[in-house]
């Protein structure tokens, strides 16, 4: 019944266009071309020969990238069997070559080819290209029929996929096409389907999110809390007040943000000023206007004050109310060296001025500090990672004398002192290579992704849910160096994963990298300094 009316909806040639609310010209998005486009037929030939001799796989997704711009069905039918590809950036290329097409012919060809393709990865990757490429939105024919047949799948990583097509564009027209994903099995998909209709600013978004603010899976409550704090709704003031009663760590935090933006009040996590603030106002109180609360924000700017539960973590300056931490601590080569602006740290009564045992002092007194019901975990980096613990562990008496410990031995690796050692000779004691900065390692490893990959249902519903970033390097080593790279590759795996990312920074390095992974992921930035 729901594939039915999902059809007609998607169907429905009258959708509107988001922008203008007028039928579906989609005036300011240039549709596909029905003409057939141009491609030289010997490039086709040529990578159907030579690729499965490519071997290296930066050039294979170098040879991938060749087939930008063929506009043939031929490229979907060589491509389709890529997506597959066990190494993830070819099947990346793949899908990248897949969403770039200009005419309908291939495009076409890519939607007619979906229903009979079976395997997930497949589905994931053909699913991707038609989002990246907005197919929906674009007026490709067949696209309905794609979403249906997606929506059905026993996979949750193709429904979650089908989710994002079917919202790519902000057509508003799909907003009852989403709504029953907020009843899925999958966390995952509950998720995708409630952060997909507050991004459309969807009143429907109210009653799933309302009931899911009990949901079993943390993330799913994350959704269902920053989702009324989008759409902000004065129903949605009573049941957040309740929950923020008996909610506990980090979406504690959530629930207070979600209540001032609704509300344009600065109460935070203040359970009974809330409470005392809905008893004298719910008969009178009115929602502000955006006008509004640009004008309290701005006032908001001026008083940075926050307020948070006693009990909460705090390190270099950031607090939270988690009980699910970890804290990643950059390890390479140049914590070695000292701060320069040392006035920043004179009260900080530290060993030393070097930048590792700044780092070490606060880590141990943000150790010390744990109240036993928060969990944590460490895990240090430079050229490899290292977990202090497999899992977060209780801070109790005995795991945190043993966190202590492995505090006091962490030490910069292949640092300057390491140079001495080389250039004598003893390269084998000075271990330079052990003392880059391999952040995506870090990162990767952190979030649940480094062994089973993005849509690992057992990493993606970790328990983790706050992570405490420090670094003081550009990165140097491993997979991906480029930081825009990084970046986009960590926000994409934590849109499943909801954990909020602080950072912290220290040296020289410039801070525009750090800044951008906490605003992109729900975390706070500190700069410490050079």
């Amino acid at each position: 019944m729901f594939h039915a009316i999902l059809l007609g909806l998607l169907a429905s040639p009258g959708s509107a266009d988001p922008a203008t609310g007028h039928a579906s010209s989609f005036e300011g998005v240039q549709p596909i071309s029905r003409h057939a486009g141009a491609y030289d037929e010997e490039t086709i030939k040529d990578f159907k020969k030579y690729f499965r001799k490519v071997k290296e796989p930066a050039s294979r997704v170098e040879a991938v990238l060749t087939l930008l711009g063929e506009e043939s069905p031929k490229v979907v039918d060589v491509l389709i069997p890529i997506l597959k590809d066990k190494e993830p950036d070819v099947a990346r290329a793949a899908a990248r070559v897949l969403a770039s097409f200009k005419t309908k012919p291939p495009a076409e060809r890519l939607v007619q080819r979906f229903e009979s393709e079976k395997k997930e990865d497949v589905r994931v990757g053909m699913l991707r290209a038609m989002r990246e490429g907005r197919y929906a939105a674009l007026g490709v024919p067949g696209m309905s029929e794609v979403i249906v047949e997606a929506s059905g799948d026993k996979s949750w990583a193709v429904r979650r996929m089908a989710i994002l097509v079917a919202s790519a564009g902000g057509d508003k027209a799909m907003i009852p096409s989403l709504v029953p994903f907020t009843e899925d099995e999958e966390p995952a998909v509950r998720c995708a389907a409630l952060d997909a209709l507050a991004e459309l600013k969807a009143k429907e978004v109210l009653a799933p999110a309302h009931k899911h603010l009990t949901d079993e899976s943390w993330q799913v409550r994350a959704s269902a809390i920053a989702a009324l704090g989008i759409v902000r709704d004065k129903s949605s003031i009573p049941v957040l007040v309740a929950r923020l009663e008996i909610e506990e760590g980090r979406l504690v935090e959530d629930v207070g943000k979600a209540l001032d933006a609704i509300t344009g009040r600065s109460l935070g996590t203040r359970v009974e000023l809330w409470k005392r603030f809905w008893e004298n106002n719910a008969t009178r109180f009115e929602i502000p206007s955006d006008a509004e609360l640009a004008k309290i924000a701005a006032a908001k700017a001026k008083n940075k004050e926050r307020y948070v539960r006693p009990g909460s973590t705090s390190f270099h300056g950031i607090d939270t109310p988690s009980r699910s931490i970890l804290f990643v601590i950059d390890v390479s080569g140049s914590m070695e060296d000292l701060v320069v602006e040392r006035e920043r740290f004179e009260s900080g009564d530290y060993p030393s001025w070097v930048r590792m045992d700044i780092v070490k002092t606060e880590l141990a007194r943000t150790i010390e500090g744990l109240e036993p019901y928060v969990k944590f975990g460490i895990v240090s980096f430079a050229t490899e990672t290292k977990r202090w613990k497999k899992k977060l562990v209780p801070a109790n008496v005995i795991n945190k004398k043993s966190a202590l410990d492995f505090c006091k031995r962490l030490e910069p690796l292949g640092g300057n002192s390491k140079q001495d050692l080389a250039a004598a000779g003893l390269s084998g004691s000075a271990d330079l290579s052990a003392g880059k900065t391999n952040t995506y390692a870090a990162l990767s490893l952190a979030l649940g992704i480094a062994d089973k990959g993005t849509n690992s249902r057992e990493q993606y519903l970790s328990e983790v849910d706050t992570i405490f970033f420090l670094s003081d390097g550009r990165p140097t080593h491993g997979k991906y160096i480029d930081t825009k790279e990084i970046l986009s590759r960590v926000i994409e795996a934590n849109k499943l994963r909801k954990v909020v990312l602080h950072t912290i920074a220290i040296g020289n390095f410039s801070k525009g990298f750090m800044k951008s992974l906490a605003e992109n992921n729900g975390g706070n930035f500190v700069d410490l300094g050079k």
